[in-house]
Protein backbone atom coordinates (compact mmCIF):
# COMPACT_ATOMS: atom_id res chain seq x y z
CA UNK A 1 0.00 0.00 0.00
CA UNK A 2 1.32 3.02 -1.19
CA UNK A 3 1.27 6.53 1.31
CA UNK A 4 0.64 9.73 0.52
CA UNK A 5 1.87 12.83 2.37
CA UNK A 6 0.57 16.12 1.76
CA UNK A 7 2.45 18.89 3.35
CA UNK A 8 0.61 22.27 3.35
CA UNK A 9 -2.84 21.40 2.17
CA UNK A 10 -4.38 24.17 4.60
CA UNK A 11 -4.58 26.96 1.65
CA UNK A 12 -6.07 24.37 -1.07
CA UNK A 13 -8.54 22.93 1.34
CA UNK A 14 -8.87 25.33 4.28
CA UNK A 15 -12.28 23.25 5.06
CA UNK A 16 -15.01 23.50 2.21
CA UNK A 17 -13.12 20.87 -0.06
CA UNK A 18 -12.38 17.08 1.01
CA UNK A 19 -9.21 15.06 0.70
CA UNK A 20 -11.09 11.45 1.22
CA UNK A 21 -10.60 10.74 -2.48
CA UNK A 22 -6.73 10.13 -2.04
CA UNK A 23 -7.41 7.47 0.11
CA UNK A 24 -8.18 5.03 -2.99
CA UNK A 25 -4.41 5.63 -3.23
CA UNK A 26 -3.41 4.22 0.18
CA UNK A 27 -2.87 5.92 3.41
CA UNK A 28 -3.18 9.71 3.64
CA UNK A 29 -1.05 12.03 6.26
CA UNK A 30 -2.35 15.64 5.49
CA UNK A 31 -0.85 18.59 7.11
CA UNK A 32 -1.86 21.81 7.10
CA UNK A 33 1.55 23.89 7.16
CA UNK A 34 5.50 21.58 7.71
CA UNK A 35 8.05 23.68 8.99
CA UNK A 36 11.44 23.29 7.70
CA UNK A 37 12.46 21.52 10.46
CA UNK A 38 10.39 18.89 10.05
CA UNK A 39 9.74 18.46 6.53
CA UNK A 40 12.76 15.10 5.98
CA UNK A 41 10.62 13.30 9.14
CA UNK A 42 7.14 13.61 7.44
CA UNK A 43 8.38 12.70 3.78
CA UNK A 44 10.91 9.46 5.05
CA UNK A 45 8.47 6.76 4.00
CA UNK A 46 6.25 8.70 1.45
CA UNK A 47 5.30 6.86 -2.23
CA UNK A 48 3.71 10.19 -3.30
CA UNK A 49 4.66 13.90 -1.42
CA UNK A 50 1.94 16.43 -2.09
CA UNK A 51 3.21 20.46 -1.74
CA UNK A 52 2.26 24.00 -2.51
CA UNK A 53 5.28 26.23 -1.09
CA UNK A 54 7.08 23.91 0.94
CA UNK A 55 10.30 23.67 -0.26
CA UNK A 56 12.12 20.09 -1.38
CA UNK A 57 15.75 20.59 -2.49
CA UNK A 58 17.95 17.96 -3.51
CA UNK A 59 19.10 17.71 0.35
CA UNK A 60 15.27 16.85 1.41
CA UNK A 61 14.61 14.68 -1.38
CA UNK A 62 17.86 12.42 -0.65
CA UNK A 63 15.74 11.82 2.37
CA UNK A 64 12.71 9.99 0.68
CA UNK A 65 13.96 6.70 0.06
CA UNK A 66 10.51 5.46 -1.74
CA UNK A 67 9.33 8.53 -3.04
CA UNK A 68 7.95 7.79 -6.44
CA UNK A 69 5.87 10.43 -7.51
CA UNK A 70 5.57 14.90 -6.46
CA UNK A 71 2.09 16.64 -7.15
CA UNK A 72 2.13 20.13 -6.69
CA UNK A 73 -0.58 22.21 -5.99
CA UNK A 74 0.40 24.82 -7.87
CA UNK A 75 1.34 25.81 -11.37
CA UNK A 76 5.45 27.17 -10.23
CA UNK A 77 7.61 24.28 -9.70
CA UNK A 78 10.61 26.15 -8.27
CA UNK A 79 10.17 24.68 -4.49
CA UNK A 80 10.96 20.80 -6.07
CA UNK A 81 14.48 20.17 -7.14
CA UNK A 82 12.64 19.35 -10.25
CA UNK A 83 16.46 17.78 -11.68
CA UNK A 84 17.35 15.98 -9.10
CA UNK A 85 13.76 14.53 -9.25
CA UNK A 86 14.23 13.71 -12.83
CA UNK A 87 17.69 12.31 -12.06
CA UNK A 88 16.08 9.98 -9.40
CA UNK A 89 13.40 8.65 -11.84
CA UNK A 90 10.90 10.50 -9.62
CA UNK A 91 8.01 12.83 -12.12
CA UNK A 92 6.61 16.25 -10.89
CA UNK A 93 3.67 17.01 -11.96
CA UNK A 94 1.87 20.88 -12.02
CA UNK A 95 -1.04 22.25 -12.25
CA UNK A 96 -1.26 24.46 -15.11
CA UNK A 97 -4.05 27.09 -16.15
CA UNK A 98 -6.82 26.25 -13.28
CA UNK A 99 -6.48 30.14 -12.38
CA UNK A 100 -6.72 31.54 -15.94
CA UNK A 101 -9.60 33.68 -15.70
CA UNK A 102 -9.73 33.74 -11.85
CA UNK A 103 -6.39 36.25 -11.97
CA UNK A 104 -8.14 38.00 -15.05
CA UNK A 105 -10.73 39.03 -12.52
CA UNK A 106 -8.73 40.01 -10.04
CA UNK A 107 -6.52 42.34 -12.46
CA UNK A 108 -9.91 43.97 -13.26
CA UNK A 109 -10.97 44.43 -9.90
CA UNK A 110 -7.62 46.58 -8.79
CA UNK A 111 -8.30 48.90 -12.55
CA UNK A 112 -12.00 49.51 -11.05
CA UNK A 113 -10.86 50.24 -7.43
CA UNK A 114 -8.03 52.65 -9.30
CA UNK A 115 -10.88 54.44 -11.58
CA UNK A 116 -13.94 54.29 -9.56
CA UNK A 117 -12.29 54.06 -5.87
CA UNK A 118 -15.41 52.44 -4.52
CA UNK A 119 -14.48 51.64 -1.20
CA UNK A 120 -13.03 54.96 -0.67
CA UNK A 121 -16.53 56.66 -1.72
CA UNK A 122 -18.38 54.11 0.33
CA UNK A 123 -16.44 54.90 3.29
CA UNK A 124 -16.45 58.66 2.58
CA UNK A 125 -20.30 58.49 3.19
CA UNK A 126 -20.64 56.42 6.09
CA UNK A 127 -18.37 58.81 7.17
CA UNK A 128 -21.18 61.63 6.72
CA UNK A 129 -19.68 63.40 3.92
CA UNK A 130 -22.75 62.86 1.38
CA UNK A 131 -25.01 63.74 4.37
CA UNK A 132 -23.50 67.04 5.24
CA UNK A 133 -22.53 67.57 1.31
CA UNK A 134 -24.60 70.97 -0.64
CA UNK A 135 -24.70 68.98 -3.79
CA UNK A 136 -26.53 66.09 -4.55
CA UNK A 137 -22.99 64.07 -5.45
CA UNK A 138 -19.49 64.86 -5.07
CA UNK A 139 -15.84 63.19 -5.74
CA UNK A 140 -14.00 62.08 -3.02
CA UNK A 141 -11.04 61.12 -5.75
CA UNK A 142 -10.73 61.43 -9.86
CA UNK A 143 -13.30 59.18 -11.25
CA UNK A 144 -11.61 57.48 -14.34
CA UNK A 145 -12.81 55.83 -17.57
CA UNK A 146 -11.76 52.73 -18.93
CA UNK A 147 -13.11 53.58 -22.38
CA UNK A 148 -9.74 54.44 -24.61
CA UNK A 149 -7.13 54.20 -22.00
CA UNK A 150 -4.08 51.96 -22.98
CA UNK A 151 -3.75 48.77 -21.13
CA UNK A 152 0.02 47.23 -21.59
CA UNK A 153 -0.26 43.88 -20.52
CA UNK A 154 3.71 42.08 -20.24
CA UNK A 155 3.72 38.30 -20.48
CA UNK A 156 1.06 37.12 -23.53
CA UNK A 157 -0.13 33.78 -22.63
CA UNK A 158 -3.21 32.18 -21.29
CA UNK A 159 -3.75 34.92 -18.38
CA UNK A 160 -2.43 37.68 -20.44
CA UNK A 161 -4.84 36.94 -23.34
CA UNK A 162 -7.60 36.66 -20.51
CA UNK A 163 -6.87 39.74 -19.71
CA UNK A 164 -6.78 41.19 -23.05
CA UNK A 165 -10.10 39.75 -23.80
CA UNK A 166 -11.87 42.13 -21.15
CA UNK A 167 -10.23 45.10 -21.88
CA UNK A 168 -11.28 44.65 -25.21
CA UNK A 169 -15.03 44.62 -23.85
CA UNK A 170 -14.62 47.88 -21.69
CA UNK A 171 -12.90 49.51 -25.15
CA UNK A 172 -9.35 50.10 -24.22
CA UNK A 173 -6.49 49.87 -26.40
CA UNK A 174 -4.05 46.93 -25.66
CA UNK A 175 -0.69 47.15 -26.12
CA UNK A 176 1.09 44.04 -25.02
CA UNK A 177 5.02 41.69 -25.17
CA UNK A 178 5.80 38.44 -25.57
CA UNK A 179 8.51 36.35 -25.98
CA UNK A 180 6.53 34.50 -28.55
CA UNK A 181 4.16 36.66 -30.36
CA UNK A 182 1.21 35.01 -32.44
CA UNK A 183 -1.76 35.99 -34.13
CA UNK A 184 -4.02 38.66 -32.69
CA UNK A 185 -5.27 39.83 -35.81
CA UNK A 186 -8.90 39.10 -34.66
CA UNK A 187 -8.37 41.34 -31.70
CA UNK A 188 -9.62 45.05 -32.02
CA UNK A 189 -7.28 47.78 -30.80
CA UNK A 190 -4.64 45.91 -30.09
CA UNK A 191 -0.96 45.89 -31.44
CA UNK A 192 2.26 44.48 -30.54
CA UNK A 193 5.10 46.95 -28.87
CA UNK A 194 8.72 46.80 -27.73
CA UNK A 195 8.41 46.91 -24.11
CA UNK A 196 9.95 50.63 -23.94
CA UNK A 197 6.96 51.46 -25.90
CA UNK A 198 4.39 49.98 -23.43
CA UNK A 199 5.80 51.26 -20.38
CA UNK A 200 5.46 54.62 -22.10
CA UNK A 201 2.16 54.54 -23.65
CA UNK A 202 0.32 52.67 -21.41
CA UNK A 203 -2.28 53.97 -18.77
CA UNK A 204 -2.08 50.48 -16.79
CA UNK A 205 0.45 47.83 -16.84
CA UNK A 206 -0.12 44.02 -15.93
CA UNK A 207 2.39 41.78 -15.39
CA UNK A 208 1.41 38.29 -16.36
CA UNK A 209 5.65 37.14 -17.38
CA UNK A 210 6.95 34.12 -15.54
CA UNK A 211 9.85 34.27 -13.17
CA UNK A 212 13.23 33.74 -14.93
CA UNK A 213 16.32 35.13 -14.86
CA UNK A 214 15.77 38.03 -17.77
CA UNK A 215 12.61 39.14 -15.45
CA UNK A 216 13.75 39.14 -12.00
CA UNK A 217 13.96 43.04 -10.65
CA UNK A 218 12.10 43.92 -14.14
CA UNK A 219 10.42 46.41 -12.78
CA UNK A 220 13.17 48.74 -11.34
CA UNK A 221 13.71 52.57 -11.46
CA UNK A 222 14.57 52.58 -15.20
CA UNK A 223 11.44 50.87 -15.83
CA UNK A 224 9.03 53.24 -13.66
CA UNK A 225 11.04 55.90 -14.59
CA UNK A 226 9.47 55.47 -18.01
CA UNK A 227 5.91 55.25 -16.95
CA UNK A 228 3.37 58.30 -17.07
CA UNK A 229 2.88 59.79 -14.18
CA UNK A 230 -0.62 58.75 -14.08
CA UNK A 231 0.00 55.34 -14.59
CA UNK A 232 -0.64 52.33 -12.33
CA UNK A 233 1.15 49.10 -12.37
CA UNK A 234 -0.76 45.87 -11.32
CA UNK A 235 1.56 42.84 -10.71
CA UNK A 236 0.08 39.23 -10.08
CA UNK A 237 2.64 37.12 -11.61
CA UNK A 238 5.18 36.52 -9.08
CA UNK A 239 6.34 38.87 -6.50
CA UNK A 240 10.34 38.87 -7.39
CA UNK A 241 9.77 40.31 -11.37
CA UNK A 242 9.42 43.84 -8.89
CA UNK A 243 11.77 45.83 -7.14
CA UNK A 244 9.97 46.43 -4.27
CA UNK A 245 12.03 49.54 -2.79
CA UNK A 246 12.40 51.03 -6.67
CA UNK A 247 8.36 50.79 -6.57
CA UNK A 248 7.97 52.05 -3.15
CA UNK A 249 9.68 55.03 -4.33
CA UNK A 250 8.51 55.72 -7.44
CA UNK A 251 4.71 55.61 -5.82
CA UNK A 252 5.81 57.96 -2.26
CA UNK A 253 7.78 60.73 -5.14
CA UNK A 254 4.38 60.45 -7.33
CA UNK A 255 6.27 58.90 -10.34
CA UNK A 256 3.62 56.78 -10.92
CA UNK A 257 0.00 56.99 -9.67
CA UNK A 258 -0.57 53.85 -8.01
CA UNK A 259 0.09 50.34 -7.93
CA UNK A 260 -1.51 46.85 -6.44
CA UNK A 261 0.27 43.59 -6.03
CA UNK A 262 -1.18 39.92 -4.79
CA UNK A 263 2.50 38.90 -4.56
CA UNK A 264 5.70 39.65 -2.77
CA UNK A 265 9.08 38.71 -2.76
CA UNK A 266 8.82 36.95 0.46
CA UNK A 267 5.30 36.27 1.54
CA UNK A 268 4.19 36.57 4.05
CA UNK A 269 6.17 39.63 3.55
CA UNK A 270 8.26 41.10 6.26
CA UNK A 271 7.27 43.82 8.46
CA UNK A 272 9.78 46.32 6.52
CA UNK A 273 8.44 45.56 3.19
CA UNK A 274 8.79 49.25 1.84
CA UNK A 275 5.25 48.59 0.03
CA UNK A 276 3.30 48.19 3.31
CA UNK A 277 3.63 51.65 3.84
CA UNK A 278 3.93 53.18 -0.03
CA UNK A 279 1.53 55.88 -0.79
CA UNK A 280 -1.33 54.64 -3.23
CA UNK A 281 -0.73 50.85 -3.13
CA UNK A 282 -3.12 48.18 -3.15
CA UNK A 283 -1.99 44.96 -1.70
CA UNK A 284 -4.03 41.60 -1.56
CA UNK A 285 -2.57 38.50 -0.04
CA UNK A 286 -1.64 36.07 -2.67
CA UNK A 287 -5.52 35.68 -3.24
CA UNK A 288 -6.12 35.84 -7.15
CA UNK A 289 -6.23 31.80 -7.26
CA UNK A 290 -7.97 31.03 -3.81
CA UNK A 291 -12.12 31.26 -4.84
CA UNK A 292 -13.86 28.11 -3.91
CA UNK A 293 -14.74 27.19 -7.79
CA UNK A 294 -10.43 28.12 -8.45
CA UNK A 295 -9.17 25.55 -5.62
CA UNK A 296 -11.98 23.35 -6.66
CA UNK A 297 -10.26 23.15 -10.53
CA UNK A 298 -7.16 22.75 -9.04
CA UNK A 299 -8.28 19.62 -7.24
CA UNK A 300 -10.11 18.39 -9.63
CA UNK A 301 -6.48 18.54 -12.29
CA UNK A 302 -4.85 17.12 -9.06
CA UNK A 303 -7.07 14.01 -9.72
CA UNK A 304 -6.32 14.12 -12.78
CA UNK A 305 -2.81 13.92 -12.37
CA UNK A 306 -2.93 11.32 -9.32
CA UNK A 307 -4.80 9.13 -12.04
CA UNK A 308 -2.29 9.57 -14.56
CA UNK A 309 -0.14 8.66 -12.47
CA UNK A 310 -1.42 5.52 -11.03
CA UNK A 311 -2.02 4.25 -14.61
CA UNK A 312 1.65 4.76 -15.83
CA UNK A 313 1.59 7.79 -17.85
CA UNK A 314 2.15 10.76 -15.60
CA UNK A 315 0.95 14.21 -17.40
CA UNK A 316 1.61 17.59 -16.72
CA UNK A 317 5.15 16.47 -15.78
CA UNK A 318 7.55 19.62 -15.51
CA UNK A 319 10.86 17.46 -15.05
Amino acid sequence: MSKTVILDGFTENPGDLSWDWLREYGELEVYDRTPADKVEERIKDADIIVTNKTPLPESVLRKAQKVKFIALLSTGYNVVDCAYAKEIGVPVSNIPTYSTQAVAQLVFAYISEFCNAVALHSQTVKNGDWTRCPDFCYQAAPLIEMNGKTLGIIGFGKIGQAVADIAEAYGMNILAVSGHETDQSSRRNFRWATKEELIKNSDFITLHCPLTDKTEGMVDSSFLSLCKPSAFLINTSRGPVVNEKALADALNSDKIAGAAVDVLSTEPPKADNPLLTAKNCIITPHIAWAGYETRQRLMGVLKENFKAFSEGHPINVVN
